[in-house]
C-alpha cells in the first residue's frame, strides 16, 4: 500500500524549494570524516529539516510526538517481547517524553542505550533457547500459549523471560511436529513408499522439530549479528520519520537499492509482496503471473512462519525483520523455496515454489470479452497507473487503457468493466488520462501542496472515447491512484462503483528525496533517502479520499469485509478533510443507473453465495481475535482438525464458477498461438473470471444499464436465432 505516486514532473517547485533549502545546511558539515556517532546525528538533523520544510502537514516534534516514536521505535526492537524486561523498560521510560529534545539537540543518548541494552538481550537469550530445546517437550501436559504480542506484558524477571521462550518454542515446534505425522501418516497410505523406508516415530520426529527449531534460531541469530551499529540507528530514524504519517519513511542506502530496483519491474523470486503485521510477516499480493500466483497455493493474507530452501531445515521467521525475511524468500530463478504458512483460517500447511523472473508485462492492462443475453462485454484489468518518465514514448497506463477501449470498440462490446482492485496505485498523470476517456472534459482531480495552493487537473479533450454503459470495480486495496479513478467517476456518475465497503483511503502524494543532495564535502558515505508525503488528493466534489476512501455504490461483501486493513487502521494517519468542489457536470446520458443499482443490491441480498461470503468473512474475523494456541498435541490437533472442518463449509467460495466464458481478443490470440507462456498467463486469468463471483455481478449490472429498447432488440435477435436452428 505503499506504492509512491509517480508524480515526480508536477512536483518540480516543492524539490526545488527543498534543494534550495539545501544550502543553509551546508554549514553544517564537516570536512573531515567523522565517527558513526557524528554520521548519525547529521541524519537526524537532515531528516528534522527535510520534513519540517517538505512535508505536507509536519507534526509538532512534541511531547506527544516522542510517546509516539517510543512506541514504535520498541516495538520494532522487540515486537514478541522476548528480549526486554520490565526493568529494562522501567528504564526506558524516563526518556518517553525527551525524544522530541533528543531530535533538536542531535542528542543519541536514547538510541545508545537501547541499543546497548538490545544487544546484550539478544546475547542473553541464546542461553535461554538453547536450554529449552536441549530435551524433549512435555506435549501431553496441558498449557497454552497466547501469542497476542500486543497486550502480553514484558517479563519481569529472566525466570519469567525463560518461560516465555519456552512457552514460544515449544508452540512453534509443536506445528512441525503435527505436520510431520501427517507425512509420516501419508507414507502408511502409500505401500510403494512404505516398502523403502519405515515410518519415524513420535520420538524421532519430536527431536527432529527440535532440531530444526534450533538451527532455524541459529540462523536467526546469526542474521542479527550481521547487522551492524547503522543497520539498527536507521530502525530509529525510521520510527521518527513514520511518525509524521504512515507514507513517510527514511530508507538506508541498501533499502534505497532495493526500492530503485522494485521500481524497474522486474526481479526473480516468488512474486508475492510482503508487509509486517505484528510479529509475523504477511502476504499482502500475489503478483499475477509470478510463480506463486501460477501455484494457486499460497494467497494475500497468508502468514508466512517458516522459510526453507529446497531440501534444507525450514528457519523460523517469526519476529525476523520484513528485510531479512524477504532476503529468504527471493532468490535466483528456478531454485525451490519452501514457505510454511498459517491460513486466514488458522490452519497451518507447507507451500513449495520454483522461483522464476517475475515479468513486468504482468503489471499492464489486459482486456477480455464475455457475453449475456446477446449482448458482449468487455473487461479490463489495470493492476497498476504505470508510466516510465525518462521515456515519453514508452508504454504507460493511460496510452494502454484507451488502445484496449479501442480494441473492444472494435469487437463491439456493449459495456465496459473496469477493475482496479488490488491496485496500489502509480501514475496520476495516467489517471487523469483514463477518466478523460469516459468523459466529455472537465476536472478530474484537486490537489493541494504543503503551502496551501490548489491545482486543479483536468481532461481538456472533448472526445468520449467510451460512452456506453461502465462499471468501476474496487476492493480494500485499491489505494491512492485507483481511488482517484473510482471517485471521479462517481462523482460524475458516470458509471457504478462496486465492490467493498470501501477502498484504503490513501489520499496522498509522496516524493523520494535522495539526502545526499543536502551536503557537500561530506566523507560519510551515502546517507540515503527519505520518502515523504508532499501533497494531498482532493475528489473534484471537494472531499478528500483520506481515510474515507470511495465508498462503493453496491457494496459486496469478501472475506477482508470486518479485518482492519485500511489507511483508517492506522494510528496516525493524516485526518480527512474536504476543500471547495470543482466546477464540473454530472453525465446524464445513461440510462437506468438507479434501477440498475437498486437491482443488483436486491440480488446480492437473496445471493446465498453472498451470504456465505459474509458469514466466512465473519467468521474470519473471529478467528483473528483468538490468539491462544493449546500445547498439548491432543487439543492442538483437535483444533486444527476443527478448523479444518469449519473450513469445510466455505469450500463453496473457492470451488464457484459462474456461468460466463471469458476469451482473448483476436489480437492476442494469434500471440499466444506463438506465445505458450503468454497462453498459460491468459487462460489461468480467464479461469479466475470464471470463478470471480464479483466480476459476475459486474456484468450483470451492465445488462442492467442497457436500454430497454435494446434489451428488446437482444432479445428479438435470440428468438430469431432460435427459430432458424
Amino acid at each position: 500500500m505503499n506504492n509512491v505516486i509517480q508524480f515526480m514532473k508536477r512536483n518540480y517547485k516543492i524539490l526545488l524549494v527543498i534543494i534550495t533549502l539545501s544550502v543553509a545546511l551546508w554549514s553544517f558539515i564537516p570536512k573531515e570524516k567523522a565517527s558513526d556517532p557524528e554520521k548519525d546525528k547529521l541524519l537526524i538533523e537532515l531528516l528534522a529539516f527535510v520534513i519540517e520544510k517538505g512535508h505536507y502537514n509536519p507534526a509538532a516534534i512534541d511531547d506527544a510526538f516522542s510517546k509516539g516514536v517510543y512506541k514504535d521505535y520498541l516495538n520494532a526492537l522487540d515486537p514478541s517481547k522476548r528480549f526486554f524486561l520490565q526493568s529494562d523498560i522501567d528504564e526506558f521510560a524516563q526518556y518517553e517524553t525527551n525524544i522530541d529534545d533528543f531530535i533538536r539537540e542531535k542528542d543519541l543518548t536514547f538510541f545508545d542505550l537501547t541499543y546497548a541494552r538490545l544487544m546484550k538481550r539478544m546475547d542473553e537469550s541464546k542461553s535461554y533457547y538453547k536450554e529449552a530445546l536441549s530435551n524433549p517437550f512435555d506435549y501431553n501436559k496441558d498449557e497454552s500459549f497466547n501469542t497476542d504480542y500486543e497486550i502480553m506484558p514484558y517479563s519481569k524477571n529472566v525466570k519469567e523471560l525463560k518461560e516465555r521462550w519456552r512457552l514460544q518454542l515449544k508452540l512453534s515446534a509443536l506445528s512441525s511436529l503435527v505436520e510431520k505425522q501427517k507425512l509420516e501418516e501419508d507414507k502408511l497410505k502409500n505401500k510403494e513408499a512404505n516398502k523403502k523406508s519405515e515410518p519415524k516415530t513420535f520420538q524421532q520426529l519430536e527431536k527432529e522439530t527440535r532440531e530444526s527449531t534450533l538451527n532455524s534460531l541459529e540462523d536467526n541469530f546469526n542474521f542479527i549479528a550481521d547487522l551492524n551499529r547503522e543497520d539498527w540507528f536507521s530502525v530509529y530514524v525510521n520510527a521518527i520519520a513514520s511518525r509524521f504519517d504512515p507514507h513517510t519513511s527514511y530508507m538506508a542506502p541498501n533499502e534505497k537499492d532495493r526500492f530503485d530496483v522494485s521500481m524497474s519491474g522486474k526481479l526473480e523470486g516468488i512474486g508475492a509482496r510482503l508487509q509486517k503485521k505484528g510479529d509475523f510477516t504477511e502476504i499482502s499480493e500475489l503478483i499475477s503471473g509470478g510463480p506463486a500466483w501460477r501455484g494457486k497455493q499460497l494467497e494475500s493474507g497468508d502468514m508466512v512462519l517458516k522459510v526453507a530452501q529446497g531440501d534444507a531445515e525450514p528457519v523460523d521467521v517469526v519476529g525476523m525483520r520484513l528485510d531479512d525475511v524477504v532476503k529468504k524468500i527471493k532468490g535466483p530463478k528456478g531454485t525451490e523455496v519452501r514457505l510454511t504458512v498459517k491460513k486466514t483460517d488458522g490452519t497451518i500447511k507447507v507451500i513449495t515454489i520454483i522461483r522464476d523472473e517475475v515479468e513486468i508485462e504482468e503489471t499492464y492492462v489486459k482486456s477480455s470479452i464475455v457475453e449475456k443475453d446477446g449482448f458482449k462485454y468487455g473487461v479490463i484489468y489495470l493492476p497498476k497507473f504505470y508510466i516510465n518518465f525518462e521515456d515519453i514514448n514508452s508504454r504507460d497506463a493511460g496510452k494502454d487503457v484507451a488502445i484496449e477501449v479501442e480494441r473492444l470498440k472494435n469487437e463491439g462490446v456493449q459495456g465496459i468493466v473496469m477493475d482496479v482492485r488490488d491496485n496500489g496505485g502509480g501514475s496520476l498523470k495516467t489517471v487523469v488520462d483514463i477518466a478523460g476517456l469516459f468523459i466529455e472534459q472537465g476536472p478530474i482531480v484537486q490537489i493541494k501542496s504543503a503551502a496551501g495552493k490548489k491545482e486543479v487537473l483536468y481532461d481538456r479533450d472533448i472526445k468520449v472515447q467510451w460512452d456506453g454503459p461502465l462499471v468501476v470495480m474496487i476492493n480494500e486495496f485499491s489505494a491512492s491512484a485507483s481511488e482517484i479513478l473510482a471517485a471521479a467517476i462517481q462523482d460524475y456518475k458516470r458509471g457504478v462503483i462496486i465492490g467493498s465497503k470501501q477502498s484504503y483511503g490513501k489520499g496522498t502524494v509522496q516524493n523520494v528525496i535522495d539526502l545526499n543532495q543536502f551536503v557537500r564535502g561530506s566523507t560519510y558515505g551515502d546517507l540515503g533517502a527519505l520518502k515523504t508525503t508532499t501533497q494531498k488528493f482532493y475528489r473534484i466534489n471537494g472531499g478528500s479520499t483520506q481515510l474515507e476512501g470511495v465508498k462503493s455504490d453496491i457494496a459486496i461483501p469478501d472475506k477482508y469485509s470486518y479485518l482492519k486493513m485500511g489507511e483508517r487502521d492506522i494510528d496516525n494517519a493524516m485526518p480527512w478533510d474536504k476543500i471547495d468542489p470543482a466546477d464540473f457536470k454530472i453525465w446524464d446520458k445513461q440510462n437506468n443507473f438507479d434501477l440498475a443499482i437498486a437491482e443488483s443490491k436486491t440480488r446480492i441480498r437473496n445471493n446465498e453465495q453472498m451470504k456465505l461470503i459474509d458469514e466466512n468473512a465473519k467468521w474470519l474475523d473471529a478467528r483473528n481475535k483468538e490468539n491462544v494456541y493449546s500445547l498439548n498435541i491432543d487439543k492442538f490437533k483437535a483444533e486444527q482438525k476443527s478448523l479444518e472442518e469449519k473450513n469445510k463449509k466455505y469450500k463453496s467460495i473457492v470451488d464457484y464458477k459462474n456461468a460466463f466464458e471469458f476469451k482473448s481478443l483476436p489480437y492476442e490470440v494469434e500471440s499466444m498461438n506463438n506465445d505458450a507462456v503468454l497462453k498459460e498467463k491468459r487462460d489461468r486469468w480467464h479461469e479466475s473470471l470464471s470463478k470471480d463471483i464479483y466480476i459476475e455481478e459486474a456484468i450483470h449490472i451492465l445488462n442492467d444499464l442497457q436500454s430497454e429498447n435494446k434489451k428488446g432488440l437482444s432479445s428479438k435477435v435470440k428468438k430469431e436465432k432460435l427459430v432458424k436452428s
